[in-house]
């Protein structure tokens, strides 16, 4: 049993508490990430969920929206919406494909392609801030710890977790 009390009660079998949840104390930290990029993203004109599409397209070639969304971990329609105010920006384009007209391929523009090149600077100062005062043998049993946590509860259906 661990000494630390805080961690004594997070790991013992008490009842659930609500306000001391793991789950809690992650969506905390989420909702700090979030806000951070968008701060970061913002004098560029993004938001925190729309770069990520762009550093998708940046790293592959164009694809269709239902590619684009299992790149990005996203749903379809969910992307559809932040591809439409991509392409208001003038950041991502649509074209219809030369043998199948039906298919509609997402890609960037000149513009989306200067932003997407200056996207993994800005999320590298974001982790730095995050990461700060953690050293790197911290940064690596938390990743080991948070990976284990996605495969103790991964679907048996989703292959992505």
């Amino acid at each position: 049993m661990p000494e630390d009390p805080a961690i004594a009660a997070a790991v013992s079998p008490a009842p659930y508490d609500p306000g001391y949840s793991l789950g809690r104390q992650l969506r905390r930290v989420v909702t700090q990430i979030v806000a951070t990029i968008d701060r970061r993203m913002g004098p560029i004109g993004l938001t925190d969920a729309q770069w990520r599409p762009l550093l998708c397209l940046r790293h592959g070639s164009p694809a269709t929206a239902t590619e684009l969304a299992r790149r990005c971990g996203l749903d379809t329609g969910g992307l559809t919406r932040l591809v439409d105010r991509l392409v208001a920006k003038g950041l991502c384009a649509r074209e219809r494909s030369e043998t199948d007209r039906r298919v509609v391929h997402i890609s960037l523009t000149a513009e989306g392609q200067r932003v997407a090149a200056e996207l993994p600077a800005m999320l590298a100062v974001v982790q730095q801030d995050l990461m700060s005062g953690i050293s790197a043998d911290e940064e690596a049993q938390l990743r080991a710890l948070l990976t284990r946590m996605e495969r103790n509860i991964a679907a048996p259906d989703n292959p992505d977790i």
